[in-house]
């Protein structure tokens, strides 16, 4: 039995070696093991459960062929792709997780979360996300035409993209004491996340007891996995043609 983690993929039309290797990746790591956990940003981004691509059909298609084969696929949102819904649940077999979500993993109490939230010194993302995350800006979001929509979206990347380029390394990174603050409050010693691109195993002391944050990395020159099974917890990395 073992378990399979993965984040940050950022799927989108522009990378298809990314979407080639995640593909690949279904065909053999993931079809060893009995779940599959996206934990957010599966996609660059996600306008609607009503977006037809050819990309998202291909996608949609290969996460039922793996529920298919008896594999538990679970996903959690992230910043780029949090209106993916209840169709692209029914259309993939996937389950949709909280976040964060505490689960028990081979006897370990573990929390899984994308790593937004953990980014508290990002005042102005915080503020953002919980706007964006609110049911009544998404119902008003998602009522509008998908062409509308899909430029609504170009317009804040634009400019998350140059206020990212004006935040310093520390603003964009997770802040320590909420680290802490969280792994305590859901009394845990591992942490797997992702969203913040810098793959790493962190060794913690929570409440006097070793812990562990495992950060997965984004897909891009690198592909980045962690294999969970009863005997270890490792982070993996394959490189993308």
């Amino acid at each position: 039995m073992a378990y399979c983690f993965i984040s940050d993929l950022h799927l989108q039309e522009e990378r298809p070696e990314v979407t080639e290797a995640f593909l690949s990746f279904l065909d053999t790591t993931a079809k060893q093991a009995e779940r599959l956990y996206i934990l957010g940003d599966l996609f660059e981004v996600w306008i609607g459960d009503d977006l037809k691509s050819e990309l998202s059909r291909l996608i949609k298609e290969k996460l039922m062929f793996l529920k298919n084969s008896s594999i538990s696929v679970f996903a959690m949102h992230g910043n780029r792709d949090f209106l993916i819904g209840e169709k692209f649940c029914e259309d993939t077999g996937v389950t949709l997780l909280e976040d964060p979500c505490k689960l028990e993993l081979f006897g370990k109490d573990t929390l899984l979360m994308h790593g937004d939230l953990l980014c508290t010194k990002d005042v102005a993302y915080q503020e953002f996300r919980n706007t964006s995350r609110n049911p009544q800006w998404k119902k008003e979001f998602l009522d509008k035409p998908i062409e509308e929509r899909g430029k609504i979206t170009q317009e804040l990347r634009s400019k998350s993209k140059k206020a990212t380029s004006q935040k310093e390394d520390e603003i964009m990174d997770v802040s320590p004491e909420a680290v802490e603050e969280i792994m305590t409050a859901h009394d845990v010693k591992l942490l797997i996340h992702g969203h913040t691109h810098r793959p790493k195993v962190h060794s913690l002391i929570i409440n006097e007891t070793s812990a562990q944050r495992i950060v997965l990395g984004d897909w891009d020159k690198s592909a980045w996995y962690i294999w969970m099974d009863d005997r270890s917890c490792e982070l993996k990395e394959f490189p993308i043609a």
